[in-house]
């Protein structure tokens, strides 16, 4: 009999200490909103973009995602202010309808209180914060590292290092649920193991 993707969850995490997830595309079913978000941004300053880049540097900050998005397409594009439009929109018109990621959402759910948990995401904490609050789950997390918040953001190991550090765990006790490539190359940088939920 095949078993859930929860219960491989489940046995891929024992022995561990704290868990670390990543937000969007782990927790949230949101990737296709955060890709249009781009797109439509982009598209109201007079640039057509395709959703492959963003497919691509999954997990950077947005900041950082805008500078790629400029040398590819030799844009212009003012990182911190395209930001500031980007999030404006999901928050007006996507967040509220995010989904969960069933299987992840309930790996956290049954090991709240349990173990330590955090979320470190590439998107800011505003975001996170109500992200977090739609799928019901806000107050079970105890540590959130989000973007802006470390000297460098994922593929660096520093958010998940900060993580580790405010939950007074020591990084090889932390596990950490992934969907991008950024993330899990921060993770082993940061001496821990990790699990791609998109890979079950």
């Amino acid at each position: 009999m095949e078993i859930s993707k929860l219960e491989q969850l489940t046995n891929l995490s024992k022995g561990y200490k704290a868990y670390l997830y990543d937000c969007d595309g782990t927790l949230a079913d949101n990737m296709g909103a955060h890709k249009e978000t781009y797109i439509k941004v982009a598209a109201n300053k007079g640039h057509v973009i395709e959703g492959d880049i963003i497919d691509e540097l999954a997990g950077w900050p947005v900041v950082n995602v805008i500078e790629e998005i400029n040398k590819k397409y030799g844009t212009d594009f003012d990182p911190l202010e395209f930001k500031e439009l980007k999030y404006k929109l999901f928050l007006d018109e996507y967040i509220a309808h995010t989904l969960p990621i069933a299987h992840v959402v309930d790996h956290l759910r049954a090991h709240a209180g349990k173990v330590k948990i955090g979320v470190v995401s590439g998107s800011g904490r505003v975001a996170v914060e109500k992200t977090l609050e739609v799928l019901g789950i806000a107050s079970l997390v105890e540590v959130m590292v989000c973007a802006g918040e470390t000297e460098h953001g994922k593929p660096f190991p520093d958010p998940f290092l900060k993580a580790a550090k405010l939950l007074e765990v020591n990084p090889e006790d932390c596990l950490v649920f992934e969907d991008g490539e950024a993330g899990t190359i921060a993770a082993t940088s940061a001496g821990m193991n990790w699990v791609r939920i998109d890979h079950l």
